[in-house]
């Protein structure tokens, strides 16, 4: 059974060694949190004006919808500022910034009522993030931009954490992906036909209860291993849910291959060339990366997914 801890005490160390025991960590909005929030509210809203984001899809084909989100996405996650507060929410939250790795916050939408669920708004069956060949000491960051409710959260599936479940992931190559799953997102629309490669699923029938799920205002802050089971909630609220999400690991773990239970994960490649230390950007050691990846190929530039930059000269 796992514990969720609200604005907790503990420190960094403590708090990893929770995680990877299936806790989970939620933190009220703070002014670092806050701050990444606020600055993904303001892209939106400046690429939905003079609409509502939250209720555009009421009035708006989706297809214009997609227009709108494709490139508002590489915006988010290209514009330096975003990286600047994304350092100083690690920073307040306790990260040991030279020992601790990032990957880029991405912006992510889930509609309502079935009106998108493809491409940039994908809906996530259950899923371990490890399957997608993130380290199994992978944490999750996740904080929403609007206000949201169970009926658009996600859910953890709690009775899974330690049982194995039957997957795909031995299907999955993670430079595959980046090279021909990510960069074909925006152009699905009434439903997702990425076949190359097939993203992980669970091959059995999965009893989802029990579940839990957790809703925090817009800034607060969900972190959880990425080993969890969890599932994105059909959105029944009525209104389109915005959130960011980013993850980390830490340097400890990765060069003693500790972290979660991995006890399903049979995914190729490695997440690990995304990552960048958060003291000074420098890359994961390669001496790292192979412990995870022994031959990784040698044309390093198809390793990483880079979505083409769309922040206006001058920026904001």
């Amino acid at each position: 059974m796992s514990t969720i801890y609200f604005d907790t005490h503990l420190g960094d160390e403590e708090r990893r060694r929770r995680l990877y025991s299936g806790d989970v960590f939620v933190y009220s909005p703070r002014p670092s949190t806050k701050a990444l929030t606020e600055f993904a509210r303001s892209l939106i809203e400046d690429a939905f004006a003079p609409l509502d984001p939250v209720h555009a899809q009421d009035s708006l084909p989706v297809e214009r919808f997609v227009e709108i989100v494709g490139p508002l996405k590489p915006r988010f996650i290209h514009h330096p500022r975003t990286q600047e507060l994304l350092l100083e929410l690690l920073r307040d939250l306790g990260c040991d910034m030279e020992k601790t790795y990032f990957d880029v916050p991405r912006m992510r939408v889930a509609t309502s009522g079935g009106y998108l669920t493809a491409g940039v708004a994908y809906v996530l069956h259950p899923h371990r993030d490890i399957w997608y060949s993130s380290p199994p000491c992978q944490l999750n960051w996740w904080l929403p931009v609007y206000p949201f409710e169970s009926e658009s959260s996600f859910a953890f599936h709690q009775k899974y954490w330690d049982a194995p479940v039957k997957n795909s992931s031995h299907e999955y190559n993670h430079y595959e992906w980046n090279r021909t799953g990510r960069a074909n997102a925006s152009k699905e629309v009434k439903a997702d036909t990425r076949k190359q490669p097939k993203p992980p699923k669970p091959l059995e029938p999965l009893e989802l209860e029990p579940e839990f799920r957790v809703v925090v205002p817009p800034g607060g802050l969900i972190l959880f291993s990425g080993a969890h089971l969890h599932s994105t909630v059909p959105n029944t609220s009525g209104r389109s849910r915005f959130s960011i999400d980013f993850r980390t690991a830490h340097l400890d773990e990765l060069k003693a291959l500790g972290g979660a239970p991995s006890i399903d994960r049979e995914c190729t490649g490695t997440t690990l060339f995304e990552l960048r230390r958060a003291s000074d950007l420098a890359p994961v050691p390669e001496e790292v990366i192979r412990l995870y990846d022994p031959n990784p190929p040698e044309d390093r530039e198809g390793l990483v997914y880079k979505p083409a930059a769309a922040v206006p000269a001058g920026g904001m």
